[in-house]
C-alpha cells in the first residue's frame, strides 16, 4: 500500500479513535450522574436503569472498536496494515474504506462469525 493511502487510513483511524474516546467518556459521566440522582419515583428509577444499561452496551461496543483501532494503528506502524491477520491475503480496499480497523479479509471474517476461525486473542 502506498504511503499516501496509508496516511489517509492513519488519519481516519486517529479521528475515529478521538471521537470514540469522547463518546465513551460522556457515557461514563452520564452513568455516574444517574447513580447520584436521588429519584423517588419508581418510573424514574426504571428509566434511569434502562438508560444506564443502554449506555453500558454502547460503551462496550465502542471499547471493542477502540481496541481494534489501536491494533490497526499498530499494524500500520509494523507495515502489516491491509493484510489479513489470519491468512495473510490482502484485505480489499473497499473493505478497508468501509471499516479501516478490520483485521480479516472477507473470507476469514465469515469464518470468524461462524466460530470456525481459530483466534489466538
Amino acid at each position: 500500500m502506498d504511503k499516501k493511502k496509508l496516511k489517509t487510513f492513519r488519519d481516519r483511524l486517529l479521528a475515529e479513535r478521538d471521537s470514540l474516546l469522547g463518546v465513551v467518556g460522556r457515557n461514563e459521566d452520564y452513568g455516574r450522574e444517574a447513580d447520584t440522582e436521588a429519584t423517588q419515583d419508581p418510573a424514574d428509577k426504571a428509566s434511569n436503569s434502562y438508560t444506564k444499561e443502554l449506555l453500558f452496551s454502547q460503551s462496550t461496543n465502542d471499547r471493542l472498536i477502540l481496541t481494534q483501532i489501536e491494533e490497526a494503528l499498530e499494524r500500520i506502524d509494523d507495515e502489516e496494515y491491509g493484510v489479513c491477520t489470519n491468512c495473510g491475503n490482502e484485505i480489499s480496499p473497499k473493505r478497508l474504506e468501509a471499516l479501516p480497523w478490520v483485521r480479516y479479509c472477507i473470507n476469514c471474517q465469515e469464518l470468524a462469525e461462524k466460530g470456525l476461525l481459530d483466534e489466538e486473542d
